[in-house]
């Protein structure tokens, strides 16, 4: 769930101060780098593959009004219902019609940080209709009342023994146990019988073809292909910008985001759905639905420099290599998409008034846009949506824009310029600071300063120095 960008620096202090949450992460996003850099061991093969996967996705972005009219044809064509969502309300409103039409009680649902995006377990749960998590990690936050850490494990931030601890709590006749086996196959016990059971399957959407109604999905457990063919009706919710042209182009995706994001040569389940269960089939569901949400992307989509973060395809790179994110965890940005790409994507979907803080999470490292297996340029954007923060533009597409502005930050600089910009007050300020010998350390360079040593102030300009030495010039 979202929450202001004005606790952002309290939940940063609140991870930095637990040493488990650090210890958690750092274990974890070191032995993802190291399995990410064992898949990749020819790093000109690397290259290849980064731009072909990149011209895929800026490919189907430059043509994206066109593609999405074709897959909405096609999938119709293919007997699968396509509904348009330009906001979460509107996409909540028609996954409930769906679910009330079928008399629905009970919602399975596979892994989805589209569904996250519209927090739609609560209002599922507000309508008395109740959204069961199927994925592993998914499952675990959702026991444990919270939201996902990270966008491909979202349970990353607990330990074996934090998870041992939760089942013991949460489920009836569980005995503690830090064997990984068998925690999983306690969830999987609990959720099976749940996918027979349940009215509707809910799943998101990784790559959409357009030349065919084809959703491609992908996994690990096995839960998802359960989840999209065991219920008689699935729902599959999507952002407008996952669209791809041909089949073709799922090739080189599904070679790069696996090996990105766990380290895995390919995932376990590769799904391919094109509709509905058809007559003299024995499975699948009788009723497939897609919902294309945009909130706020078509907004940046407009923009041919914030376009490139529609590129994403969500394998969570970025964040494993970040040297913020590993040390402050996913829960620290307050929103569903954590970490760099988080910090770039957070502020177009829900404006700088709520998420304009979180491009100053980072230390422009450039590491993020270093591994992104499609190239969107991480760092550039990340100075971009700094400055959006902070500059009232009414032309500015990015919502909110100069929501962060401080006052007395923009007389700070404005003072520095002047000071610059006429010779007799610089050398009037610098002979005053070097006759104190100290500089003023003030507002967020307390903060600064804190853990490090000030610069000091020379006793003497350089001015000062020159003419000792006898030159004028």
């Amino acid at each position: 769930m979202n929450r202001p960008a004005t606790e952002f620096k309290e939940r940063i202090q609140r991870a930095l101060d637990d040493p488990q949450i650090r210890t958690n992460f750092r274990r974890a996003m070191d032995g993802l780098m190291a399995k990410r850099a064992a898949m990749f061991p020819d790093a000109d093969e690397l290259e290849q593959l980064r731009d072909l996967g990149a011209a895929v996705r800026r490919n189907a972005l430059a043509r994206l009004p066109g593609l999405l009219e074709k897959l909405e044809a096609n999938c119709q064509r293919n007997g699968i219902i396509v509904h348009w969502a330009e906001s979460v309300a509107e996409a909540n409103a028609i996954v409930l019609d769906i679910v009330r039409k079928h008399g629905g009680k009970s919602v399975i649902k596979g892994k989805s940080m589209v569904s996250e995006e519209m927090e739609l377990n609560h209002h599922l749960e507000a309508h008395g209709i109740e959204a069961l998590e199927s994925d592993l990690g998914e499952y675990i936050v959702q026991l444990a009342g919270e939201t996902p850490s990270h966008i491909i494990m979202p349970a990353i931030h607990k330990n074996t023994r934090q998870i041992a601890e939760l089942f013991v709590e949460k489920l009836d006749g569980v005995e503690f146990t830090e064997d990984a086996e068998a925690l999983t196959a306690i969830a999987r016990g609990l959720l099976r019988r749940k996918f027979l059971d349940a009215d509707v399957g809910l799943s998101g959407v990784n790559f959409a073809v357009a030349e065919t109604g084809t959703l491609c999905l992908i996994e690990n457990e096995g839960n998802g292909r359960l989840t999209t063919t065991a219920p008689d009706v699935h729902v599959a919710v999507t952002g407008i910008e996952k669209v791809v042209e041909t089949l073709d182009d799922i090739t080189p995706l599904l070679s790069l985001l696996p090996r990105s994001a766990t380290g895995q040569g390919i995932t376990t389940y590769v799904n391919m759905i094109s509709g509905p269960r058809k007559q003299g089939e024995r499975d699948g569901p009788r009723e497939v639905h897609l919902v294309l949400l945009d909130n706020g992307r078509t907004t940046s989509y407009v923009d041919p420099e914030l376009r490139t973060t529609l590129q994403c395809i969500r394998c969570g790179a970025c964040m494993n290599h970040c040297p913020v994110y590993a040390r402050i965890g996913g829960h620290a940005y307050g929103t569903v998409y954590p970490g760099p790409i988080g910090e770039i994507l957070s502020p177009q979907l829900l404006g700088c008034d709520e998420a304009g803080a979180l491009p100053g999470a980072s230390t422009l490292c450039g590491a993020c846009g270093e591994v992104c297996p499609v190239r969107i340029p991480i760092p550039k954007m990340l100075v971009r949506l700094r400055r959006e923060a902070v500059t009232r533009d009414a032309a500015s597409p990015v919502k909110d824009a100069g929501a962060q502005r401080s006052t007395s930050e923009a007389l700070i600089w404005k003072a520095w310029a002047r000071i610059h910009a006429v010779p007799g007050l610089y050398s009037l300020v610098t002979r005053t600071a070097s006759a104190f010998k100290k500089m003023p350390v003030v507002g967020p360079l307390k903060a600064w300063s804190s853990v490090r040593t000030p610069p000091r102030v020379a006793g003497r300009t350089l001015h000062q120095r020159m003419a000792a030495r006898g030159s004028t010039k």
